[in-house]
């Protein structure tokens, strides 16, 4: 074939690069906040819940932890298969399983039946890590960072609206209520995504073993992975502290607020997710190593910060107002960073790259929060804000290390 004749053909069929309009990126960033509040709706409402299945007070604890047992897993199980199966249709098998687990947890009269609802909604809500690669890979490289930012400041949107949400309509209505809405929103989420999303076919060929397989491979070998997770789990360590922690601090007897008083207070801190596009545009612009030190700054001055925050005067509270949306800002670029950086990685193995990373934060968080209800217990706010310090700060030695090798 001629020089002339072969430009001729890459010519008639060019090869078209990937976009995603404004419209469905919000759509995105929608439907990743409505799946990932059905996450956190049980934490404000384990206690109505338990009161009224009979649950024993060494079982409540159960409410929230099935739910996040069923998260890692799906993320862990679930997760990859966005690298093997057609995207549009896991997202909404998983969108209709969510709906359903939330109607068996509202109309559950057992203490055993919410559970597994409770472990079937977790499980189902890994929804929004298929829909997070899912977008990924209809960005072009050169906004990619961009629109992952966008999509998770929706689903972190999602995660601090929730318990608000929550606690108001349980408040004003019951617990089962929450549920039975969230339920709603799922079922028509899922009719709305299947009008809106395009389809997707990964071209991984392997059977469900190999898929597996293969993310041991992935965990063992990309640096990159491993980097961002760990610094991912110390930041949402430090997040999941503040947020299990804060809640009975204000609740004490210093501060004396209600559970409306601390749902506002949540909201305050739900200004942080406006941090997911600025990252993103600094990350695109190739500003990942300003954007990760600066975020693992933020996380440290939070609670620096919230050190002058005890004495429960307005003051203190604004103080405290303060060191959650610095603290929320700063996780939220440290992880819109990692997200663009593993997803430039390998884009047939972006649901797994996906599933490794937050399921690696994921248990950074389930360690921050079980440390930070003993050193509440243990020494008050005092400690909790100087372990809170620590997490932030082991990740920028490990981050220093990185910048060395540079």
């Amino acid at each position: 074939m001629t020089a002339t004749a072969a430009q001729a053909r890459e010519t008639a069929a060019p090869v078209s690069e990937p976009t995603i309009s404004p419209w469905l990126t919000f759509m995105f960033a929608a439907a990743c906040g409505l799946v990932a509040a059905n996450l956190y709706y049980g934490q404000p409402l384990a206690g109505p819940i338990s009161r009224e299945l009979g649950f024993s007070p060494a079982a409540t604890g159960l409410i929230v932890t099935l739910t996040q047992i069923g998260y890692g897993l799906g993320l862990l199980l679930i997760v990859p298969l966005g690298d093997l199966l057609e995207n549009r249709r896991l997202v909404l098998v998983l969108t209709v399983v969510s709906a359903i687990a939330l109607i068996g947890a509202s109309i559950s009269t057992t203490p055993g039946i919410f559970l597994l609802a409770s472990l079937c909604i977790g499980l189902s809500s890994v929804a929004v890590q298929v829909l997070v690669p899912f977008a990924a890979n209809m960005a072009p490289d050169a906004s990619r960072g961009r629109v992952v930012g966008n999509v998770m400041s929706g689903l972190l949107c999602g995660i601090m609206l929730a318990r608000p949400f929550a606690s108001f309509v349980a408040e004003a209505s019951s617990w089962q209520t929450v549920y039975i809405v969230s339920a709603v929103v799922m079922i028509v989420l899922a009719v709305i995504l299947r009008a809106v999303l395009p389809t997707r076919v990964p071209q991984a060929k392997l059977h469900y073993g190999q898929l597996l397989a293969s993310m041991g491979h992935l965990a063992i070998h990309s640096r990159v992975l491993q980097r961002r997770a760990l610094y991912q789990a110390c930041l949402f360590g430090a997040f999941s502290l503040f947020w299990t922690t804060s809640p009975l601090l204000l609740a004490s007897p210093a501060f004396g607020l209600s559970q409306n008083g601390i749902a506002l207070f949540a909201l305050a801190g739900a200004a942080g997710a406006i941090a997911s596009p600025i990252a993103g545009r600094l990350a695109d612009r190739g500003l990942t190593q300003i954007a990760t030190t600066l975020a693992m700054l933020l996380g440290m001055g939070s609670f620096l910060l919230s050190h002058f925050a005890t004495t429960g005067s307005l003051s203190a509270l604004l103080l405290l107002t303060a060191a959650a949306i610095l603290l929320d800002f700063g996780v939220t670029t440290n992880l819109v960073c990692g997200q663009r950086a593993i997803y430039g990685l390998s884009p047939e193995h972006r649901s797994r790259l996906n599933g490794l990373f937050m399921a690696t934060f994921f248990a950074g968080g389930a360690f921050g929060s079980a440390i930070g209800g003993w050193a509440f217990a243990t020494g008050g706010w005092t400690l909790t804000a100087w372990i809170g310090f620590c997490f932030p700060t082991v990740a920028l030695l490990f981050f220093a290390t990185e910048l060395r090798r540079r």
